[in-house]
């Protein structure tokens, strides 16, 4: 692999005034796990930067706590700075490089490859598909789905683009472990590992300072936790509705489209609403984030992946919905573009925060069992 670029000086040298600032005060050491990581270190990195900003979760707690946020003379605002570091972190350890002009303008690149992708699977249909079985009813027993598109077809093409979006964010994900200062190895300690899980499943950095995500308002909230967990279990749901599938069909004989009492149909339904309810109520906290802590360079893309996620969300449950109707060639059609640009676009949008994030919970387990210098382990 290649060296990853640096980030751009400036950054870096702002982004170590303000930590160095953060280890003179420890006022907001309780509020999350960025204060104990930045109180075992003396000086900062531009790993060590990378390594701060993706294990910060953006709550804001620490700004409106802080006596040197603007406008005191230092113009502390840690959340932002760390927003700014974590986006160059995207752009630094992208794997292959020369794509990460994708993270420009990211929601104008989301859009325009997921119209891309629902145009062309309309297309297709229309050009490949009888006119006459694209828009008839087709019965569950005989497979409605499969009438229009192969069973083959799907998992060579969605199955193809997943790996190989699931291969570039490994790249990523090593490129960052590395650069933070760890072996290969030490990423599957059992131990940090499993804490790191437990965290991430239960959002634990997110509660901020106890209360939740701080607003304008300065009044602590719970809710970008709670519509942030409904989206994650949204995802955890239709994954497990795929494989639930996977083996129905390969293992069992059982063939999609399966009964609405069924496992895979529960399960991807119970995903389906969580992942519009959970992206609509993220959006809708978006409008009341304090202009102050947000970075603008990062709202498209944020907005974007929010977006892309209602888009497949709403059209795989339309599609369920009309499966027996003759709708359901175009709503299919709708859905696999839908589904297939979230695919492609996996490694150059959003959900790379997910990839960071978690890699940097396992490091900051990982370093919590060696000795501070001269303190000894914590």
């Amino acid at each position: 692999m290649s060296a990853p670029s640096p980030i751009a000086a400036g950054l870096v040298q702002e982004g170590q005034r303000m930590a160095s600032i953060c280890n003179a005060c420890r006022y907001c050491e309780g509020y999350c796990a960025v204060f104990p990581a930045l109180e075992r270190r003396l000086s900062f990195s531009e790993g060590d930067l990378a390594y701060l900003s993706n294990l910060c979760h953006d709550c804001g707690a620490c700004y409106y706590a802080c006596q040197y946020a603007p406008p005191h003379e230092f113009q502390l605002n840690l959340p932002k700075m760390m927003s700014e570091i974590r986006a160059a972190t995207y752009r630094k350890y992208a794997w292959p490089g020369f794509l990460v002009a994708l993270f420009e303008r990211n929601g104008l690149v989301v859009s325009v490859i997921t119209m891309a992708c629902i145009v062309l699977f309309l297309l297709g249909m229309i050009v490949f598909v009888d006119a006459q079985a694209l828009l008839a009813v087709h019965a569950d027993s005989n497979g409605a789905f499969y009438a229009l598109l192969s069973h083959g077809a799907m998992v060579r093409i969605f199955g193809a683009v997943f790996a190989l979006a699931l291969a570039m964010l490994l790249v990523a994900a090593a490129r960052f472990w590395r650069d933070i200062g760890e072996q290969a190895g030490t990423i599957l300690s059992a131990g940090p590992l499993g804490r790191s899980i437990d965290a991430a499943l239960r959002l634990t950095y997110l509660r901020g300072g106890g209360d939740g995500c701080a607003y304008s308002d300065d009044q602590p909230s719970p809710a970008r936790r709670t519509y942030h967990q409904i989206t994650f279990y949204g995802f955890l749901f239709c994954f497990a509705a795929t494989c639930v599938a996977t083996v129905y069909h390969y293992a069992l004989g059982r063939h999609a489209p399966y009964a609405w009492w069924s496992l895979p149909t529960l399960l991807g339904t119970a995903g389906g609403i969580a992942l519009l309810i959970g992206p609509a109520g993220l959006l809708a906290l978006k409008a009341r984030r304090d202009a102050v802590l947000t970075n603008e360079k990062q709202v498209g893309m944020d907005v974007g992946f929010l977006a892309q996620l209602l888009i497949v969300s709403g059209t795989g449950l339309l599609l369920l919905a009309l499966r027996g109707s003759a709708a359901m060639g175009i709503l299919l059609a709708l859905h696999l573009g839908a589904v297939m640009a979230f695919f492609i676009t996996l490694p150059y949008g959003k959900f790379v925060h997910a990839v960071y994030r978690f890699t940097a919970l396992v490091r900051y387990y990982v370093e919590r069992r060696r000795p501070v210098p001269e303190l000894g382990p914590e």
